[in-house]
């Protein structure tokens, strides 16, 4: 089974490519085809919706990237980590902190809290 870290970096992987055809081939590689997705501003069910929430989120935060806060832990089949949204090298405006359960090394279901928003969210 994949290591927490590997899940967690393939997921920050995702929310970071913007050539489409690429980010669905991530999508499909490392979650489930009925993956569900759910944060207090979105929720989806299916690699359509969560490409879209993902697209969405790319556009509203044109040339801010996400990366790993810390370490990302896990026990049997969930794992845990923070992450930050921000310029290269700055200061993160949005944080974060996800919650994924797994169906072998796919991701099945992401719950995610934010930490930190702008006021305007």
């Amino acid at each position: 089974m994949r290591t927490a870290a590997n899940v967690a970096e393939d997921y920050i992987a995702v929310w970071n490519e913007r050539d489409a055809t690429r980010r669905r081939a991530l999508l499909e590689s490392t979650w489930t085809p009925a993956a569900t997705y759910l944060d207090p501003m979105a929720q989806a069910a299916g690699l359509v919706e969560i490409d879209s929430i993902i697209n969405s989120v790319q556009e509203r935060f044109r040339g801010l990237t996400f990366s790993l806060s810390g370490k990302a832990d896990g026990h049997a089949d969930v794992v845990r980590f923070s992450w930050a949204l921000g310029p290269k090298g700055g200061a993160a405006i949005v944080k974060g902190t996800d919650f994924i359960a797994r169906d072998g090394d796919k991701i099945a279901t992401v719950t995610g809290f934010l930490d930190l928003v702008p006021a305007s969210t």
